[in-house]
């Protein structure tokens, strides 16, 4: 049985899905990393809109547009993973929504802190490459062990961001997500390495869609996925750099 702790690529998107026995109709891994390199170049491209604005000075127009990507990405995402079929079309506007997003963020993080940008992308290429070689070489592997234990850990993190968005609703903080000190940065750094072992169930889930004969609609949705992680553990990773930054 496949578990992934991303909701996008769970052991349910095959759930009605008929084997494909005709090769080239079928999805396979080389047909999604396809994909996955059209997403990202999709997200750069839009990225670099929110971020050329911000260091021309058009500064208030990059809020908008960040407020835009997230209302946008969340619609595409949902869209996405209960019309899966769909993916063709809904991942590629994920990656334009979620480019307005992370191309504001990262000019924000980057006036604050000149070249944290270049940093995070580096350790988030590097963390992906890293943990493909891992996983391809069979040092790591996705047992269900490995499964459950990145699964509730996920789960874990997502209540305590739950929890800090509803403490927000009332004016206050939770310390442990927003601090600069030890406590704030061995959070953080736990985030990203939570985030980068996803990266290692979703591999798994790409191979077993491909071993399982998936139609070929499949290798969007499991790009979509793919990209899910990634952004996320980019944002983690400036953000933890941030925190660093910080206590210089």
């Amino acid at each position: 049985m496949m578990r992934t702790a991303n909701p996008a690529l769970n052991e349910k998107v095959f759930t009605g899905t008929v084997p494909v026995r005709d090769p080239a109709a079928a999805m396979t891994v080389q047909g999604t990393v396809n994909k996955v390199f059209v997403l990202t170049v999709l997200l750069l491209v839009s990225a670099f809109w929110p971020w050329s604005m911000f260091f021309q000075g058009q500064t208030a127009l990059v809020m908008p547009l960040i407020w835009g990507g997230l209302l946008g990405g969340l619609i595409t995402a949902l869209v996405t993973i209960f019309k899966k079929e769909w993916a063709g079309f809904t991942a590629p506007l994920y990656a334009l929504m979620e480019g307005l997003v992370l191309g504001g963020l990262s000019a924000i993080f980057e006036k604050q802190f000149p070249g944290i940008v270049i940093q995070a992308v580096g350790l988030t290429i590097g963390t992906l490459v890293m943990l493909l070689f891992l996983y391809t070489s069979g040092l790591v592997k996705a047992t269900e062990n490995f499964k459950m234990g990145v699964i509730a850990a996920t789960g874990a993190i997502c209540l305590v961001y739950l929890a800090s968005m509803v403490m927000g609703f009332f004016g206050l903080n939770m310390p442990m997500i927003h601090d600069t000190g030890w406590l704030g940065i061995g959070f953080s750094l736990f985030v990203v390495v939570i985030a980068a072992l996803n990266l290692v169930l979703d591999f798994d889930f790409i191979e077993q869609g491909a071993i399982h004969g998936a139609p070929k609609y499949m290798e969007w949705y499991a790009a979509f996925g793919l990209m899910v992680t990634l952004i996320w553990l980019y944002i983690e990773i400036l953000r933890l750099l941030a925190k660093l930054r910080s206590r210089r």
